[in-house]
């Protein structure tokens, strides 16, 4: 099947009417992208739950419309335009894809990725080093495929710092790829927690596909069917979640254990340090990386 990508300009404030709109009428898909990306003028907009966002778009939003080629382009943006009472927006490129195979062009943007000694693997990729800590982990519903910048900053320090033998609290697991990979660095205990149920069955099926003995759970059945405390709790979320979960993740923490927190951006450290210097004034914290934009914490806690 042909499809018809046009990028149209559209301000912030239409977005979001104009993106439903689009699909009810028809679209195969919508995608908004920075039309400054790449120039001084880029700017970015980051969003979190349960912090109501700044900005809801960029300042040049391009909105890029997937639609079946046998479809009147014409009419369908026309309609969508009365429909919302508005003028149709202006059409910045128009052009025609042809149908090939969506699914081998999507897994040929996911290359093995290294970090240290760890390599992350999609499944249809042999391991360039068959002797090194192959993770298998497919892009999938659940986050975590070894490309953000949060993760990539979390492998590494699992990769560097890691002690064998310990016990792991992999808290908002996602795929489940820091706590698989700390289990195949040598953790003896890991424990994965997620507020997603689908999250957890990845996790799981991720866990099993790379033979690790690797434990699921939400946060409810945490204290229920996993140790009280470990040598290291891990939590690569956001900056809000992070605040509001320091209480929690600090009483998870085991004397002399370490935290690693990451999803937090330069300008929410300052936050993120206060939140955890008064949830345990005896953490040593410290940044131990930063990744376009994204910086890791480490704490160690003292005897008490």
């Amino acid at each position: 099947m042909a499809l018809i990508e046009v990028q149209l300009l559209m301000p912030a404030n239409q977005l979001d009417a104009w993106s439903d709109a689009v699909l009810a009428a028809g679209a195969v898909s919508v995608a908004i992208e920075d039309e400054d990306s790449d120039t001084e003028d880029e700017v970015a907009v980051y969003g979190e739950p349960g912090l109501p966002r700044a900005d809801p778009g960029w300042r040049n939003n391009r909105v890029c419309v997937l639609i079946e080629e046998s479809a009147d382009l014409g009419a369908v943006l026309e309609t969508v335009s009365r429909s919302l009472g508005q003028d149709p927006p202006a059409i910045l490129h128009r052009k025609r894809l042809d149908d090939c195979d969506w699914v081998r062009q999507t897994q040929s943007q996911f290359a093995p990725i290294c970090v240290g000694r760890i390599w992350i693997v999609p499944s249809w990729h042999e391991p360039p080093q068959p002797g090194a800590c192959n993770v298998r982990i497919d892009p999938g519903v659940a986050f975590g495929t070894g490309t953000h910048p949060t993760t990539r900053l979390c492998l590494a320090w699992l990769d560097q710092h890691l002690v064998p033998g310990s016990s792991v609290l992999d808290y908002g697991c996602g795929s489940g790829i820091l706590s698989i990979c700390a289990a195949m660095l040598g953790a003896a205990e890991v424990v994965g927690v997620d507020i997603d149920e689908q999250a957890v069955l990845t996790a799981r099926s991720n866990a099993q596909r790379n033979a690790v003995p690797a434990r699921y759970t939400c946060p409810e059945e945490l204290a229920r069917r996993a140790p009280s405390s470990f040598d290291l709790v891990i939590a690569n979320i956001l900056a809000n979640p992070i605040v509001l979960l320091a209480p929690t993740l600090v009483r998870h923490l085991k004397p002399c254990g370490s935290i690693v927190l990451s999803g937090i951006l330069e300008r929410q450290v300052d936050a993120v340090l206060a939140a955890y210097r008064l949830a345990d004034p005896d953490l040593r914290l410290s940044t131990f990386g930063t990744d376009e934009g994204w910086v890791g914490i480490v704490g160690i806690r003292g005897l008490g």
